[in-house]
């Protein structure tokens, strides 16, 4: 049997965030758990959107495939991000694929009841609507990034806004990105050969600007260094 979703870890994520405790009681009894390894397509392109995805934890990929097959990495995303909620909110098809790139716990409903939560819960929509304004000017920001940036500056640019999005400050100073970021997962996010991002990551590492662990996780621990290689 699937364990009930406790309130208060709802409390916690963007989509929810101002709800009363009544109503995120409601909203509970709606949501399932699915419990998805590394590596799993939790949706393709072009598919019906009838499911909504909130990650609880671990870390997903937004990805298309371009006609000649190179892969076009458009967000990377973790703990409290919603997935799926555009397709499930204008009722048309996927945009993108997604797939989970480390175990990953994730809540779903189905589109119904989120059209329902949207009709019937105005914060909730408030929310949505925060959400996509968010990834909206991070859309534009990396656009302009892969225009006017070299690799170095769009390293720096892509982990500068991992960081405030998801950072935990560490008893160094420095800031912990808790997601799974291969040297692969960059160089398609900036669009740049895993080479190319390799002589990047070594460079940042020896200068100590960055750390990474052995689970491929950054830990930035100047900012300000990485800022002015964006500029």
């Amino acid at each position: 049997m699937t364990m009930p979703v406790e309130p208060t870890v709802l409390a916690a994520m963007p989509l929810f965030n101002g709800l009363a405790p009544s109503e995120l009681s409601r909203i509970t009894q709606a949501l399932h758990r699915r419990n998805a390894p590394a590596g799993v397509g939790l949706f393709s392109v072009d598919q019906p959107g009838e499911v909504v995805y909130i990650i609880q934890s671990g870390t997903v990929k937004v990805h298309v495939e371009q006609g000649d097959g190179d892969d076009v990495t458009l967000a990377i995303l973790g703990p409290g991000q919603t997935v799926g909620e555009m397709a499930a909110a204008d009722s048309l098809t996927r945009s993108a694929t997604v797939v989970t790139l480390e175990p990953s716990v994730l809540l779903w409903t189905n589109r119904v009841t989120f059209q329902h939560w949207l009709r019937t819960y105005p914060q909730i929509a408030l929310n949505l609507v925060r959400i996509l304004s968010r990834r909206l000017r991070v859309a534009n920001a990396h656009i302009q990034s892969l225009a006017s940036l070299d690799v170095y500056g769009r390293v720096a640019r892509q982990l500068l806004v991992l960081c405030e999005e998801y950072g935990v400050p560490d008893s160094q100073g420095g800031a912990r990105i808790p997601l799974r970021l291969t040297q692969t997962d960059l160089a398609e996010l900036v669009g740049a050969s895993r080479v190319r991002i390799n002589q990047v990551i070594g460079d940042y590492k020896e200068l100590g600007y960055i750390a990474v662990s052995r689970e491929h996780h950054v830990t930035v621990r100047d900012r300000a260094a990485l800022a002015a290689r964006c500029e």
